[in-house]
């Protein structure tokens, strides 16, 4: 899933051509041990409850994102993610976000979506084009669990597509992006799951095309 992604939304209207994605001041950040709790399971629930000091769960739309439930199960009580929640159907990708993981999701919000044009997005979810859909969505997913904690300045984190992310920390605020266009900002952060985190992000993020 390489050589028909484009680096930007304006591009992506015109070809629906998406897929996969710095400087040696940055360090890479892998999914190992060092970086994630080492078990999904629910003692690691209850531990990364206790770091955010929300045990109850996370609200999103007014409703509590609850531990005992997985990444799919959570996203679909939130409405403000529901044309992720079809994109992700639409793809496929229902019963591996379903799945052990653990996984990290950077799920864009509606908003984000509607930032792109519509007739894109629709053409883009089409049974024809489920390769590319899939490549923009696993570009959004890590494998491991990341709480906003574990995020820092410079790291960059390598999707399950293969791509890399850059993640940029400044006053509190976490910004991710493919490298070279505008950012997406973390709006909710830490959202646990019993086989993963998810992040609320304002952006689609899309790979970089390979030269």
């Amino acid at each position: 899933m390489k050589n028909y992604f484009l680096p930007a939304a304006t591009a992506f209207a015109l070809t629906l051509g998406l897929a996969g994605c710095g400087s040696d001041k940055k360090t890479e950040t892998t999914t190992t041990a060092s970086v994630v709790n080492p078990a999904d399971s629910l003692a690691a629930m209850g531990g990364d409850s206790a770091r955010m000091a929300k045990p109850g769960g996370v609200m999103v739309d007014g409703v509590a994102m609850t531990a005992d439930k997985d990444i799919v199960d959570n996203a679909a009580a939130a409405k403000s993610v529901s044309t992720l929640v079809s994109a992700v159907k639409a793809a496929g990708l229902v019963e591996t976000l379903k799945g052990t993981g653990p996984f990290t999701v950077f799920a864009p919000n509606n908003a984000a979506f509607d930032k792109l044009p519509k007739a894109a997005v629709a053409e883009l979810m089409a049974p024809a084009n489920v390769a590319k859909l899939k490549g923009v969505l696993t570009f959004h997913v890590i494998a491991g669990r990341l709480l906003a904690a574990d995020l820092k300045d410079g790291q960059e984190l390598t999707t399950v597509n293969g791509e890399k992310l850059h993640v940029a920390v400044k006053a509190g605020k976490v910004t991710l992006s493919n490298g070279k266009d505008a950012a997406a900002t973390v709006q909710i952060a830490d959202v646990i799951s019993k086989n993963g985190i998810t992040h609320v992000i304002d952006g689609v993020l899309l790979p970089l095309a390979k030269k």
